[in-house]
């Protein structure tokens, strides 16, 4: 879990792999609350985690679509926030 924690916070120029280290948080708390569940019986927070994971995969990939339709490159340092 800190190896993902760690690729997330140093690898901040591509957005790609600031998603992929950001997927493999939420597959390392995925595991966690699996574990947890197993002691207990509620398991509709398993699945409401689940989608909320997977709607934030789907919004991260459009925003690296369009971020790559605009300015060509996943490169932080490439985009200027100022220009629309």
């Amino acid at each position: 879990m800190f190896l993902f924690l760690f690729a997330f916070v140093s690898k901040r120029k591509h957005l790609l792999a600031t998603l992929l280290s950001l997927e493999g948080l939420m597959l390392m708390m995925f595991m966690a609350l699996m574990y947890l569940s197993s002691l207990s019986v509620f398991h509709g927070f398993i699945l409401i985690f689940l989608t909320l994971v997977a709607c934030e995969g789907a919004l991260g990939l459009s925003i690296l679509v369009l971020i790559v339709r605009n300015y060509s490159s996943d490169y932080f340092g490439s985009m200027n926030s100022l220009t629309c």
